[in-house]
């Protein structure tokens, strides 16, 4: 007790806080999110996400090359399509956007791991993650689509698929048609725990995705629970998923922690456009340092249990990384 134990002594200065750090955050813990267009060129900022473009397959190919020499590991790949329709036909289409952008990747950024969203939201006229009967997203015909979405991104090369969608049983039934396929190399990151959140209104502008009528709250999960969390994210270990996924990330750090607790594989958590907006918007109006609360986010998932995180800030995360070892 007081005064022979003082907790103090291990704060005094940095080397000794350096040594005794519980926590840390790495490049090798981050995948960036990528959005990819039609065209030739063409990069285009996202208005409410500074620093994230649109960009054509061409400019998509140099912005990889730079993340790869960044060193950050993987990329997730998002698509907007030319064209829409009610069922999102471009995301099993072979000449897709997501297929194209992979297949030029592979080709030029050899050692990047290719991650491709596996959903449909930015794809169908109607804006929501699936098939549409009656107003509502029919499960179970989604599942047919998605299938054939996650087989066709394996046949262009893709090494991990990410089923965002939140329909029942997609796990088992992708995992069933890569392997059908002799895709057993691809591995798959369940959306897991994804919640009906307000924090992904930048995604939704960035994307194209928001649903032209209702919402998503019947398919995914509601804010207020969190057993539901450990269950579903229990189905999709159970259906073969190599990667758990929890999103957003900043105000489910319980559900982080408490899945991580229960089950013993890789957990990513989703640092999303929400998250990463308010940051840059406050700093803009200066009342935050920017860089200490980027850091002080993320290293406060990976506290609760992330192995993985998904965010926007990642190649600001790198080149910080590297100056401090320099």
């Amino acid at each position: 007790m007081f005064p022979t134990v003082r907790m103090r002594r291990m704060r005094g200065n940095e080397n000794l806080r350096r040594m005794v750090r519980e926590n840390r955050l790495t490049v090798d813990d981050l995948i960036m999110p990528l959005f990819v267009c039609p065209g030739e060129g063409v990069k285009n900022e996202i208005s409410s996400m500074p620093g994230n473009y649109h960009m054509s397959v061409d400019v998509l190919v140099e912005e990889c090359r730079e993340i790869a020499r960044l060193g950050i590991p993987g990329v997730i790949l998002f698509g907007i399509p030319e064209s829409k329709d009610e069922v999102g036909s471009d995301t099993w289409s072979e000449n897709g956007i997501i297929q194209t952008a992979i297949r030029a990747l592979k080709k030029d950024v050899k050692d990047l791991l290719i991650i491709t969203d596996v959903c449909f939201c930015e794809y169908t006229s109607h804006g929501h993650c699936g098939v549409l009967k009656n107003g509502s997203v029919d499960n179970d015909a989604t599942l047919i689509n998605l299938a054939k979405q996650a087989v066709s991104h394996a046949q262009a090369g893709a090494d991990m698929v990410s089923p965002s969608d939140m329909m029942d049983g997609r796990v088992g039934v992708m995992r069933e048609a890569l392997d059908g396929a002799g895709f057993t190399h691809v591995s798959i990151m369940a959306y897991s725990a994804k919640y009906a959140s307000a924090f992904y209104g930048p995604f939704r502008e960035a994307a194209d995705s928001t649903p032209s009528e209702g919402d998503r709250r019947g398919y995914q999960m509601d804010p207020p629970n969190g057993d539901e969390a450990i269950r579903e994210a229990e189905l999709d270990k159970m259906e073969g998923a190599d990667i758990i996924m929890v999103k957003p990330a900043l105000s489910y750090l319980d559900i982080i922690y408490r899945i991580k607790q229960e089950f013993s594989m890789p957990l990513a958590a989703y640092n999303v456009s929400g998250e990463f907006a308010m940051v840059k918007a406050a700093a803009e109006k200066g009342l935050i340092d920017e860089e200490k609360v980027m850091m002080e986010m993320l290293i406060s998932m990976k506290r609760a249990g992330a192995d993985i995180i998904l965010t926007y800030f990642a190649k600001d995360v790198a080149r910080l990384l590297a100056e401090r070892e320099r």
